[in-house]
């Protein structure tokens, strides 16, 4: 019997408390600040980063390397796409040597749509390298079986889509694949491959599904930190010219 008191005691405090009129002590109207070229400037924190924003400045302005032609996207075998598709390659290939990674890295597949900028012809700067890979992908590296690797001359023949390649050529003619080849070598379907390419279509990104079928091994390295590295090491760029995709009679343009 108590505890039903106790409990309709309660009820009671909780209906009287929820009836409760709420008391609105101060209502003031403010004026909205625009955001404006005509607001000044807070001086004091203008001195505090002042520093910090010179030497972010000077580091993105600082030359790496030169090209003498512009390097950009367009087209199914691009010239940035292709030089940055080799970059990942050799950075992948390099960290799996030296982590005991039986054999070589066998090829290379990175995103049209990941590299957000082109550079022009002239110096190169670190801030350019940026504005191209703007995001913290990883390079991994995916290990997969020939027969499995079907799953990705069918993306390709599927989508007729310029994402960038290394070591790898495909063609196709007609709505079939005509010919396709790593490292020059037609594809042995019980061989391991080692293919580099970043975290995003490892994991499935831009519909790379094929790649969930392979056992998916972690570099650690940025994408952005080995373009730079690459950049400051080939004071000269001399991008690739080969063809890599070669989609015959392609009617609908899919280029990034």
């Amino acid at each position: 019997m108590k505890h039903r008191i106790l409990l309709l005691i309660s009820a009671f405090t909780l209906l009287a408390a929820c009836r409760a009129p709420l008391n609105v002590s101060q209502v003031e109207t403010r004026k909205n600040i625009a955001l404006t070229a005509d607001l000044p400037e807070n001086e004091i924190f203008k001195k505090v980063i002042e520093p910090y924003k010179r030497e972010v400045e000077g580091k993105m302005n600082t030359k790496i390397s030169h090209t003498s032609v512009d390097l950009n996207k367009q087209g199914d075998n691009s010239n940035l796409g292709n030089l940055l598709a080799d970059y990942t390659l050799q950075g992948a290939d390099a960290w799996a040597k030296s982590n005991g990674i039986a054999g070589v890295v066998d090829a290379a597949v990175i995103n049209i749509g990941g590299i957000r900028s082109t550079i022009g012809a002239g110096d190169i700067l670190t801030r350019h390298v940026y504005e191209v890979m703007p995001f913290e992908n990883e390079v991994v590296i995916v290990k997969l079986k020939g027969s499995d690797l079907e799953g990705l001359f069918e993306y390709y023949l599927k989508t007729q889509k310029n994402n960038p390649v290394a070591q790898i050529y495909i063609e196709t003619d007609n709505g079939a694949v005509t010919k396709k080849q790593i490292n020059g070598k037609e594809i042995v379907a019980s061989k391991d491959y080692y293919i580099a390419t970043s975290d995003y279509l490892a994991l499935g990104g831009d519909n790379m599904n094929f790649f969930g079928k392979g056992e998916m091994i972690s570099t650690g390295i940025r994408l952005r930190e080995l373009f730079l590295e690459k950049f400051q090491a080939n004071p000269e760029i001399v991008p690739p010219t080969d063809i890599r995709l070669n989609f015959k009679n392609k009617k609908d343009r899919t280029d990034g």
